[in-house]
C-alpha cells in the first residue's frame, strides 16, 4: 500500500492525495517520504503548437445525486448513492476550438498534398475518420480559438478522444458521469461547489443570466477548489454515459467507478454542467441532461450527421485521463455509425 501511495504522490504531489490518505491509511501510520512532483501537466498536441492543461483529481468517495429537498431537483437525480472514484486527471477547462480543429480540419491541406503526390495512406492517429463538413459556420458566429467547442455530437467527442490518445500515446477519454460530478463538487455536498445559493454563480459560470446570449472563452470565471474552470455553464459537457433516468436505482452502494457504457444508439447520452443558455438550476452539480433527436431537428440529411448537431449550440466537452484505467473503459470507442438509430 505504501508503494502505491508513493507512486501516486509522485504523480500528483502529496497535498492532492489527502482524501486518499485519510481513507486508506491508519491515523498513526507513518508514510515513507515521496519525491515531490508537479501536480498538473501541460500536453502539446503533436505536430501543433496547441496545448491544454490537465489537473489531478484525487480519488475518494462521495454521494452522487441530490437530496430530495434540493431546489430544482429532477427525479433522475436519485436515489442519492455513495460511490468510489479512482484518481484521474481532468482538463482544466472545456476543450477549445483550437484543440478540436487540430483533429477536425488541420489535416485537410496535408491530405490534399498527399493525394496529389500519390503518397501512401496514413496510419495510426492520422488515419482516423475526420468529421464530415459542417452545415455552415460550426462556431455559429461565436468565434473559435479559445472558445469552447459546441454543437458536436457524442460520437464526435469520443472520436476526438481516440485520435488524441493515438496522437499522444496517453489514454484520453470523456469523463464518466460519476467522475464528472465528483470533480464538479470538489469535495462539497451542496448544490454547487460553493454552496446552495445560486446568487454566487456569477463569479463561477457563464449562464443565461450573465452570458449575453453566447459562450465565452474558457477559463474566464473562478476555478473550483480542485482548479477546474467552467464546470458550471459556458458549454454543457458530454460524459461517457448513455442516459437512463432509472440508472441510479441500479447502482449498489460504494460501487467503484460506475458507468453506463454507451451502445450503438445515437440517443440519449448524458451532458452535465449546464450552459451559457441555461438557467441557474440546470447548473447544479447533480443536474443531468439527456440528448435527443431535437438537437439535430434541422438536419435535412438522411441519415443525419453523426458528427454535428444543428440545434445544440450549448453542448461541448472536456477530457480526462485515468491514473489506472478501469477494465470496462480500456480501449473504449464510439460504436455509432451512420446506420445507428
Amino acid at each position: 500500500m505504501w508503494q502505491q501511495r508513493a507512486r501516486l504522490a509522485t504523480i500528483f504531489g502529496a497535498a492532492a492525495l489527502g482524501a486518499w490518505s485519510v481513507a486508506n491509511i491508519g491515523a498513526r501510520a507513518q508514510a515513507p517520504a515521496a519525491a515531490p512532483a508537479p501536480a498538473r501537466y501541460v500536453e502539446t498536441i503533436p505536430g501543433t503548437t496547441v496545448t491544454f492543461e490537465m489537473v489531478p483529481i484525487p480519488g475518494g468517495t462521495f454521494v452522487m445525486g441530490s437530496p430530495a429537498g434540493e431546489k430544482g431537483r429532477g427525479e433522475d437525480e436519485g436515489p442519492a448513492h455513495q460511490v468510489r472514484i479512482a484518481p484521474f486527471w481532468m482538463e482544466r477547462t472545456e476543450t477549445t476550438w483550437d484543440e478540436y480543429d487540430a483533429f477536425a480540419f488541420a489535416q485537410s491541406i496535408a491530405g490534399a498534398a498527399r493525394s496529389s503526390a500519390s503518397a501512401p495512406l496514413p496510419s495510426g492517429a492520422d488515419a482516423i475518420t475526420r468529421p464530415s463538413p459542417p452545415y455552415g459556420d460550426e462556431s455559429f458566429g461565436f468565434g473559435k480559438g479559445r472558445q469552447p467547442v459546441i454543437n458536436i455530437q457524442h460520437h464526435a467527442a469520443m472520436e476526438y478522444c481516440r485520435w488524441l490518445s493515438l496522437k499522444t500515446g496517453r489514454a484520453y477519454r470523456l469523463a464518466t458521469e460519476a467522475e464528472w460530478e465528483y470533480a464538479a463538487r470538489a469535495g462539497k455536498p451542496t448544490a454547487y461547489t460553493f454552496g446552495d445559493d445560486p446568487a454566487q454563480l456569477d463569479a463561477h459560470a457563464w449562464f443565461l443570466q450573465n452570458s449575453g446570449g453566447r459562450p465565452h472563452p474558457v477559463g474566464g470565471k473562478a476555478a473550483n477548489a480542485w482548479g477546474l474552470h467552467d464546470m458550471y455553464g459556458n458549454a454543457a459537457e458530454w460524459t461517457v454515459d448513455q442516459y437512463d433516468a432509472a440508472q441510479y436505482g441500479r447502482v449498489p452502494a460504494m460501487t467503484p467507478g460506475p458507468v453506463l457504457l454507451p451502445s450503438e444508439r445515437r440517443y440519449p447520452h448524458v451532458a452535465r454542467g449546464g450552459s451559457w443558455d441555461d438557467p441557474e438550476l440546470r447548473l447544479r452539480s447533480a443536474a443531468r441532461r439527456a440528448s435527443s433527436e431535437e438537437w439535430s431537428r434541422r438536419d435535412p440529411q438522411s441519415p443525419q450527421s453523426i458528427w454535428w448537431h444543428t440545434d445544440a449550440t450549448f453542448v461541448g466537452f472536456r477530457i480526462v485521463r485515468a491514473v489506472e484505467e478501469q477494465d470496462n473503459l480500456k480501449g473504449l470507442r464510439s460504436k455509432i455509425t451512420t446506420a445507428s438509430r
